[in-house]
């Protein structure tokens, strides 16, 4: 047995007009295809669905029946095709993120509510990464959109701008380098550090940093947040580096110091990568370009809220 929406919903309009013509005609279909129709249905249900008479037609017990099963089934049929005009469109869908810390401290918050104020109907789901570890996953497609710092990952992605940001020392107010304003990596390695987790753009470029003035980078301890980070400093347990922004969050709170780190390497392009733009799904594609858009008004405007923090 084969029931089609077609039938169901010329069924249901000779019902509600009262007469198969009057179907017909708001169908805009011959009087004679419309009967076909309905006697072919009946003969696939082996069931009469309506009485004809002089005075027109009515429906049978099982045309009450089937006119309110239908209705039901041809609603249900509308919201599949809405839904999935929505997702066409992009604004229904899931977009998989991850993101290093940096992008997750500084930026997301901010540009996923106002995503997401837009497109409420997009499902993101964000975890936080490396940037090595997110290069990869994007490349082998577990996430459809990462947000990195610009390095050599050594896989076959595409990387489009998104924001800077600057790194700097945080020290306890009390420590020896607290009162200045701006220092030079060699004279911060004279002191232990507390660092990122292992395989972290950040320790990565201290490491490098380390190497090239000759002189050991002492990593004390090393957690996986920038709250921990900044917490483990504030117990004098050594000094961190982290970017300007997500150190403002904790300065005043833990009653630490920050100072500029004058290194060119301090000053860090983020970045958005993907396996292929043209290919992204569409809630994923208009994701990136709202991301971007952040980047563009930051980059025209320096007075707004992510470009000043990134300064």
């Amino acid at each position: 047995m084969k029931l089609d929406p077609v039938s169901l919903k010329l069924f249901v309009a000779v019902i509600e007009e009262g007469s198969i013509a009057d179907a017909a005609a708001r169908e805009y279909l011959a009087t004679s295809a419309v009967s076909k129709r309905i006697s072919e249905l009946e003969a696939a249900l082996n069931v009469s669905l309506i009485s004809r008479s002089n005075r027109g037609i009515a429906p049978t017990a099982a045309g009450y029946a089937l006119v309110g099963m239908a209705r039901g089934v041809l609603q249900d049929l509308d919201e599949i095709a809405l839904q999935m005009r929505s997702y066409a469109a992009g604004t229904r869908g899931h977009v998989r993120i991850f993101a290093n810390i940096s992008a997750i401290t500084q930026f997301l918050p901010n540009e996923i509510e106002s995503f997401l104020a837009v497109h409420p109907q997009v499902e993101v789901r964000l975890e936080e990464r490396i940037s090595s570890a997110i290069v990869k996953a994007v490349a082998e497609n577990t996430a459809d959109v990462g947000l990195i710092a610009v390095g050599d990952y050594g896989q076959e992605v595409e990387y489009l701008p998104y924001h800077q940001d600057n790194l700097m020392v945080v020290v306890p107010s009390g420590h020896a380098l607290a009162k200045k304003r701006t220092i030079r990596f060699e004279e911060a390695l004279q002191y232990e550090f507390v660092g990122a987790h292992t395989g972290s753009a950040i320790n990565n470029a201290l490491g490098r940093a380390a190497s090239e003035a000759g002189l050991p980078l002492r990593m004390r301890i090393q957690v996986t947040s920038y709250d921990a980070l900044c917490l483990m400093v504030a117990a004098g347990l050594g000094i961190g580096v982290l970017p300007r922004q997500s150190a403002s969050l904790y300065l005043k709170a833990l009653k630490l110091r920050g100072i500029t780190l004058a290194e060119p390497w301090a000053k860090r392009e983020l970045a958005i990568c993907v396996r292929a733009y043209a290919s992204l799904p569409v809630a994923a594609r208009l994701l990136v370009e709202h991301l971007r858009a952040g980047h563009l008004q930051a980059t025209v405007n320096p007075s707004s809220p992510s470009s000043s923090a990134a300064c």
